[in-house]
């Protein structure tokens, strides 16, 4: 049995793949060098080429920096059949490599060029010579995707099944990069459908990652006869791949043909298919596996003691997913793996908050407890998911766990862990301390590298004055900043705050920065130089609040007033969701809109507000602000489908009623 929290992320296969991706990549770079040459050099050797004349002036032993001869030069600078077969006849070799290691037979296939490659080949290059990364001129056709480029290489007898250095042949470099006429050139000429890789993969397990079901239907094709339950050196048939990666017509064409799929297979780590959909959140992949396939793969565990419900709350970004899972009455919520932990032991020890919760409301029991194969058979290993949380410093799940209680339970001490021994469990965890100040120290230096210069401010140049406002954050100041009258929102460090102060204050910073509209309120700068200094400069506005006007200066707003303000606060809203990168504000208040002495209004106080593109579900439906300000589906935590929908300005025509309790 492994230990589940020493589960690898990757496996063996997946790190060669990506090895073997970044040598292709580099062979791509190295042909196109071969090809770069200096102006003045690549300006003389067109003209050497332009005619016979000149040509023949030309001096057959010359060589490039790069050691390419007349022969390679042919290709890139306009030669033709004419050049080749001189240069042949006066002895060039057609065998030499360039330094980056390629043949003219090679760098003639590279670009397509049928008559330079059939020239070359009637004046004696050899068409299995192989140059860097054992690669032949036809793995070199086939990696450019070049179909009249393979075919002559063929028929002048090019070895189709030939294997380079990471024993690819052409046949898999075609799968892989989905070039079906190239693929059925190669099947026609006899390929391999079943040659085998330097980690065991196959052409169709290729296709299966890559998701590319003409390929694969060519492979499985009449006379093909491509093994589907193939092996790679970790077990995995091409359905493991495709269940990865979420290719769910490949799933449903392998399962619905009569190919005789193994689905319930399982490679070394012990994963069936649909483990590796849910480890990868594919959720469409997982549910043709069992619609077509049946539930015998939900019980399975692999070596980390993980069913498909475990693997799904995992990855845990994909709750449709878990639900499904559940929906199928094949386990319960509370399964326990062969090491004792749960699908909330999962969710907790990555840190899926909202899973968790979701969980938790299901049924889940935060008290079932999990041993730790690491440990000696002495210690006492028995741990609940408060605990995994704890230990990875996931500590908004470890204080949700202490205080969650549901109708039967009764309350859990605040410091202890459910079904545990009082053991003392306090917040921040170690580990959740370190999280927490690495990422606040990073939000800072970002902060400080991205903001213009001109809004850098240093505590010095600030003179405060009276106390105009404050919050949990600190308190805002009237002041002075480089002889203007200017308002100061002064930060309180405070690294125990639940919400941390460090990372309000640089999301309002950024977010202030980009801001310039005349309905919004103008950002002067920021001190940034230590949490302890952490200040805000704005404009200041002379009229106060909306809020002190109702409700502490008890003043009458005739209806051209309420006009203009509720015009001015629409126009910075609109203002604010066209953006090229569009702002939410989230705390659209009384408090936060500020008057002019001629009545016009500006918004303010960006502290709770996002960039829409980094707003989820939780930010939209656990708002801040009060209820009486709040768009009916936010506050009852209806699904939002349009974040900036819900922007709660209720009508001041009232100066009472749902401004009544708005402290």
């Amino acid at each position: 049995m492994g230990n589940y929290k020493s589960r690898p992320s990757q496996t063996c296969t997946d790190e060669w793949k990506k090895k073997v991706g970044e040598s292709y990549s580099l062979i791509v770079e190295k042909l196109d060098d071969d090809f770069t040459l200096k102006d003045s050099e690549l300006g003389e050797l067109k003209l050497a080429f332009s005619s016979d004349e000149a040509f023949l002036k030309v001096n057959v032993s010359y060589r490039t920096e790069k050691g390419l001869s007349l022969l390679h030069l042919c290709c890139a600078c306009g030669g033709n059949k004419e050049h080749v077969r001189t240069l042949m006849l006066k002895g060039l070799r057609p065998s030499r490599l360039s330094r980056n290691g390629f043949t003219a037979l090679h760098l003639a296939a590279y670009k397509d060029n049928a008559e330079l490659l059939t020239a070359l080949l009637h004046g004696g290059s050899d068409v299995q010579q192989v140059g860097y990364g054992a690669l032949t001129a036809l793995h070199i056709a086939t990696m450019a995707g070049h179909h009249e480029a393979a075919d002559i290489l063929l028929q002048h007898g090019a070895n189709v099944n030939v294997q380079d250095a990471v024993f690819f042949s052409p046949l898999h470099i075609a799968s892989y990069n989905n070039y079906e006429q190239l693929a059925k050139l190669l099947l026609k000429f006899g390929a391999d459908v079943n040659a085998s890789g330097e980690v065991g993969d196959r052409p169709l397990h290729l296709a299966a990652a890559r998701g590319f079901l003409c390929i694969i239907k060519l492979l499985l094709g009449d006379g093909s006869k491509a093994n589907v339950n193939a092996l790679d050196n970790e077990d995995h048939v091409p359905l493991h791949f495709c269940a990865r990666f979420g290719h769910h017509e490949i799933v449903r064409f392998l399962l619905q043909g009569n190919f005789d799929v193994q689905p319930h297979s399982v490679n070394i780590y012990g994963d069936t298919p649909l483990h590796l959909a849910c480890y990868n959140g594919k959720c469409e992949a997982a549910k043709e596996l069992i619609q077509l396939s049946g539930t015998d793969s939900l019980t399975k565990e692999n070596i980390f003691s993980e069913t498909a419900l475990h693997s799904a709350c995992t990855y845990g970004k994909d709750l449709e997913m878990v639900k499904f899972l559940l929906s199928q009455n094949a386990m319960s919520i509370n399964t326990q793996g062969r090491d004792g932990h749960t699908a909330l032991h999962s969710a907790c020890f990555h840190g899926h908050i909202r899973l968790v919760q979701f969980l938790l409301d299901s049924g889940a029991d935060m008290n079932l407890v999990a041993c730790d194969p690491s440990r000696s058979s002495g210690e006492k290993d028995d741990q609940t998911c408060l605990m995994w949380a704890y230990e990875k410093g996931h500590d908004a799940i470890v204080t949700l766990l202490k205080h969650y209680i549901r109708p039967d339970d009764s309350p859990c001490n605040e410091y202890s862990q459910p079904g545990g021994d009082g053991s003392y469990v306090s917040v921040p965890s170690p580990l959740g301390k370190i999280k927490s100040m690495t990422k606040e120290k990073a939000e800072v230096l970002l902060l400080r590298a991205g903001l213009p210069s001109h809004f850098h401010l240093q505590l010095s140049e600030l003179e405060f004055n009276e106390i105009i406002g404050s919050g949990s954050f600190g308190k805002v100041y009237r002041g002075k900043c480089r002889n203007k009258v200017v308002a100061i929102k002064r930060y309180r460090a405070n690294t125990f705050c639940s919400k941390s102060d460090v990372d309000m204050f640089c999301r309002e910073v950024s977010i202030l920065c980009r801001l310039d509209h005349p309905c919004i309120i103008q950002f002067i700068g920021a001190c940034l130089d230590d949490p302890s200094q952490f200040a805000i400069v704005t404009q200041y506005v002379s009229g106060g609040s909306l809020f002190s006007l109702l409700h502490e200066q008890k003043r009458l707003i005739d209806l051209q007033s309420k006009l203009i303000i509720a015009i001015d606060v629409a126009k910075g809203m609109e203002y604010l969701h066209n953006l090229t990168q569009p702002i939410i504000h989230r705390d659209l208040n009384s408090h936060n809109i500020l008057l002019y002495e001629d009545g016009h209004a500006v918004v303010a106080d960006f502290g709770e507000s996002r960039f829409l593109k980094f707003v989820d579900e939780d930010n939209m439906t656990k708002q801040p602000g009060n209820l009486r300000w709040m768009a009916p589906e936010v506050f009852t935590q209806c699904y939002v489908s349009d974040p900036m929908s819900t922007m709660r300005l209720n009508s001041s025509y009232s100066s009472s009623g749902s401004f009544e309790d708005s402290n």
